[in-house]
């Protein structure tokens, strides 16, 4: 396995996750892609703690038909909460569901300070040419953490 400063926070949070419910599970489920790395990773991860019946699987179709007793569910780093959800869905837990959790996942990575001076400077040049209209950059890089990316993409995609 990489050592831990090759793998991104999540990756390792999933997988000491994983560590912790392996040996109780009667099957696991990895979310997400063949050639995904930390999904191949999750998979040995399971595998190594001790849990025979393993699979990935790229969607909540691609399920086996025979799961019972209690089944673990991890996802890759990149894998929607939607697929997530619809995988859960799918397995329609009939005792619910217990999310186990090892750490806190409160990365924060700023936007570059390119980025930031972009987004100045489109404020200032662009605003006026709207009619008055302003992306208000200084407030949301003020509070970036707040910032969600898809409504700062929808903004940008209004002018």
């Amino acid at each position: 396995m990489p050592g831990r400063s090759d793998l991104c926070f999540a990756t390792t949070n999933r997988q000491q996750a994983l560590t912790a419910i392996a040996h109780e599970a009667d099957a696991i489920v990895i979310l997400g892609s063949a050639n995904s790395s930390n999904t191949v990773a999750l998979e040995k991860v399971a595998r190594a703690a001790g849990c025979e019946r393993v699979y990935r699987v790229n969607a909540a179709d691609e399920l086996p038909d025979d799961l019972e007793g209690v089944v673990g569910l991890t996802a890759g780093a990149s894998a929607p909460e939607e697929l997530v959800e619809a995988v859960i869905g799918r397995l329609a837990p009939r005792d619910g569901v217990d999310v186990v959790a090892v750490t806190e996942e409160d990365e924060y990575f700023p936007p570059p300070p390119e980025l930031r001076e972009l987004l100045t400077t489109l404020d200032t040049v662009v605003g006026p040419t709207l009619g008055g209209r302003s992306l208000d950059t200084s407030r949301s890089l003020a509070d970036d953490r707040r910032v969600v990316a898809s409504d700062v993409l929808d903004a940008l995609a209004t002018l």
